[in-house]
């Protein structure tokens, strides 16, 4: 078998495009990935285009020496962009592995460990703006079966906060830990904004709240801030979204900086890459939660890192997405009652997709809003469920 083309599809999903990738071959057997980087897409698809150059002509099957030869030759090292379409181009070949063997993916990985994964919810928030209006929106996530809320209070603070705006974070996650209770867990985000002294402020504040975690509450280009805030932190440290591989998140951890690691398939090198990051956690004693707020093909290598991985703690995903979602793959993700999605057993990555309902949604310039006033607005009027509720 032998690899004849890379072809990539840019599809709009109003927050941000996803990147989607096919990896043909010539018998037929075709291979997907996802390489989104939010508000990089086109660089993305410049690196995709210099691998492809390196990688036709080749044996798909060969994932591990197609993964070493090219970033050995690629001469530059790590970064998101070159990173993130190599991830894509490396959970395709996983696929077509798979796909040609007529098993999953995971079988290749060592085997399933479970069969559903905890999960919890990011982007349940789109368009809440006051305290009571995270509370209602964080009861409809509750009542459709998620146990475990994601999100970032902080609007768009950075560096450091005001008394004033402080507290009008705490009173979001007053209300919406009031509403749900004790037994839904919360997850809070700090998009690497504070300092070292702000971090440390925010992170005992929100300890009467009992978060999982205070996710990268400072810039992630620096260990030492990070060592700083997780010694002063009463709350579990989480990070490691913007950690691209071995290179980065080994010395993390030798350090204990975090008390979860949070490397993402789509940016950290692979599949592959991700359970080896798993084995140096469980090595550490360290929480594994990898990153994971994008797109169908992202989800599906995740699950079946889930599927194969001992320590894998949580699965992050969409509450809700664009309604063309399940337009433009086979994804039919199922959440069970008590908060965890079901992992699918089709071969390969479990989905393919459909390249026709991708071309309705071409690519659409969108700036990411993280510093700016419509940081929030991350979902359309018209956004919807993605899962299938009716199969539990």
């Amino acid at each position: 078998m032998k690899i004849t083309a890379v072809e990539p599809h840019t599809v709009d999903f109003y927050r941000t495009n996803l990147v989607l990738v096919e990896v043909l071959t010539d018998e037929g057997v075709v291979g997907i990935g996802e390489a989104t980087l939010e508000g990089r897409e086109r660089a993305v698809l410049g690196a995709l285009a210099d691998i492809a150059d390196s990688v036709v002509g080749r044996d798909p099957t060969r994932v591990s020496h197609m993964v070493h030869e090219t970033v050995r030759d690629g001469y530059w090292r790590g970064g998101p962009v070159m990173m993130t379409a190599l991830s894509a181009i490396e959970m395709a070949l996983w696929d077509i592995s798979a796909r040609a063997l007529g098993v999953p993916v995971h079988r290749l990985l060592g085997g399933q460990t479970r069969d559903r994964v905890r999960a919890y919810a990011n982007g349940w928030f789109s368009k809440a703006a006051t305290p009571q209006e995270y509370a209602a929106a964080a009861r409809r996530t509750v009542d459709t079966g998620f146990r475990g809320l994601k999100w970032d209070p902080f609007e768009n603070y950075d560096l450091v906060v005001t008394t004033a705006q402080l507290d009008r974070a705490l009173a979001q996650i007053q209300a919406v830990r009031d509403e749900v209770g004790p037994e839904v867990e919360l997850f809070i985000e700090g998009h690497g904004r504070f300092d070292v002294r702000t971090a440390t402020k925010i992170a005992r504040e929100l300890a009467p709240f009992d978060p999982v975690w205070f996710e990268e509450p400072c810039p992630p280009d620096s260990l030492d801030a990070l060592d700083q805030v997780r010694r002063a932190s009463p709350v579990p440290i989480a990070a490691g979204e913007r950690w691209f591989g071995r290179q980065a998140v080994a010395p993390a951890l030798a350090r204990h900086v975090v008390d979860f690691v949070q490397p993402d398939v789509t940016h950290a090198g692979g599949i592959a890459e991700l359970v080896f990051l798993s084995g140096l956690a469980a090595m550490s004693y360290v929480g594994f939660a990898p990153h994971n707020p994008s797109g169908p093909v992202s989800t599906a290598a995740t699950l079946q890192i889930g599927a194969t991985v001992p320590n894998f703690h949580y699965l992050e995903i969409m509450a809700t997405d664009v309604p063309w979602r399940p337009d433009i793959s086979s994804e039919r993700l199922a959440l069970t009652p008590e908060g965890d999605v079901m992992i699918p057993d089709g071969v390969g990555l479990g989905i393919t997709l459909d390249t026709g309902a991708m071309e309705r949604y071409p690519f659409v310039p969108r700036p990411l809003r993280l510093f700016a006033d419509a940081t929030y607005d991350i979902r359309p009027d018209d956004e919807a469920s993605f899962f299938n509720l009716d199969a539990r």
